[in-house]
């Protein structure tokens, strides 16, 4: 049968009941709205979420962690075959990685790898008149970290250049210089565990939007922790590496603790369940919207089923006249379909403007100091999904009902009226 006629004749079905074709295409346009907005929500939170912690971890961490040898001189000169000493204490040269020059060179020339920011972390005591508060300082060189670790991002006061070009100078965390009372320009005192004493100027304050680490980590440059500490300008305690493919991170792990001969860590192990909290949100979040697509998709069944029996004279003229069942089954999924396209189309519209209205709402909390609104991920994928499911969804419910009306025998029709 000519599609043309076929389309025309849906189209007067349409309208001829237009007050249920409307409510059947606001069920749909607000399925697919609440669809875009809550993913869209729901996915920027993980963004967000993500950015704070995986974006503000490496790759790879490379480091040495302090541990007795497991061989021991004592168990090759025992003839007896039994090793009787305890308490084995770590020896060496602690923290410390070795060869260090060596292991950047290697880094730098690994084309899997994006950059790599050198750390020297230092246990130390701020002094604060009598009292003796616990700290960690971390010694960064800074254009690294910024560039690959977004330092700059969590840098509330203060120029984060400052720790580079101010000699023994420090950025606090934010909680650390509330408690201290200290200001950006005061001069503050740091012991180490060894009692060296050094006077660190602050330039900066930094959060991190965790409020106890905030309350004792701090950062200063390289050569100021390192001159701190007492050590030479190869003393070098973490090396954070960023790859170009977060999804190498186990492999290259495995592959630098093997070939430098230390510890590593990889971000997914690191984060493991970070990101199985993630993933079950983003699963929410696509339940959710597929239920609501579910839910009008059984709205257009029932006006469906209700306008086959309101229409029983036409679809038995129609027969009669010469169409044919197939026919009559692809004017009602025409039906169907429309309803799911011209719905799923508004529905993208009112999706996206409510997520822009979201996106507007003023979001300020102390702990997440880099966001000023809500979250919102505005990526294309999800509206493509959206109209994918409405067609989906209005087909399916329209094809119940209209493969009875193709069913539907014209005698039977004509002879009971």
């Amino acid at each position: 049968m000519n599609q043309k006629l076929i389309i025309d004749i849906a189209k007067s079905l349409l309208l001829a009941r237009w007050r249920q074709t409307l409510v059947a295409a606001v069920g749909v346009t607000f399925s697919i709205m609440m669809f875009i907005a809550l993913l869209g929500f729901m996915t920027g939170l993980n963004d967000l979420l993500d950015g704070l912690i995986l974006n503000r971890t490496a790759h790879v961490r490379i480091f040495k962690e302090v541990k007795p040898n497991p061989f021991q001189p004592a168990d090759n000169q025992n003839e007896i075959g039994y090793n009787f000493v305890n308490s084995i204490k770590p020896s060496g040269n602690g923290l410390s990685l070795d060869n260090t020059a060596a292991i950047l060179s290697a880094l730098k020339n690994d084309s899997r790898v994006l950059g790599v920011s050198p750390k020297v972390t230092a246990q130390v005591f701020y002094n604060v008149g009598n009292v003796d508060v616990t700290g960690v300082i971390n010694g960064i060189d800074v254009e690294a970290e910024s560039k690959l670790f977004h330092f700059k991002d969590y840098v509330l006061d203060g120029n984060y250049l400052d720790l580079k070009n101010v000699p023994n100078s420090i950025i606090l965390g934010k909680a650390a210089a509330e408690k201290m009372l200290a200001n950006i320009g005061d001069v503050v005192q740091v012991t180490t565990p060894k009692g060296d004493r050094q006077m660190l100027k602050v330039v900066g304050f930094f959060q991190s939007g965790l409020q106890e680490l905030d309350k004792v980590q701090s950062y200063c440059s390289l050569s100021t922790t390192q001159k701190l500490l007492g050590k030479p300008v190869n003393y070098i305690t973490d090396m954070s590496v960023k790859l170009l493919d977060l999804t190498l991170a186990p492999k290259v792990a495995k592959e630098y603790s093997a070939l430098f001969d230390t510890d590593t860590e990889d971000i997914q192990t690191a984060n493991s369940q970070f990101e199985t909290g993630s993933s079950v949100r983003s699963i929410i979040s696509y339940a959710v919207g597929i239920t609501l697509l579910i839910v009008a998709g059984f709205g257009i069944y029932n006006i469906l089923n209700m306008m086959i029996y309101e229409k029983m004279d036409t679809i038995a003229i129609l027969k009669a006249t010469g169409f044919s069942g197939r026919d009559v089954k692809l004017i009602f999924t025409t039906i169907a379909t429309s309803i799911g396209l011209f719905g799923g189309m508004f529905g993208l519209l009112f999706g996206f403007l409510l997520s822009s209205v979201i996106d507007q709402i003023p979001f300020n909390t102390a702990a997440l100091p880099t966001i000023k609104t809500y979250p919102i991920n505005y990526n294309i994928k999800y509206y493509v999904i959206g109209i994918i499911f409405s067609l989906i969804t209005t087909y399916l419910a329209g094809l119940f009902p209209a493969q009875k009306a193709s069913k539907i025998d014209p005698v039977d029709i004509i002879r009971g009226k």
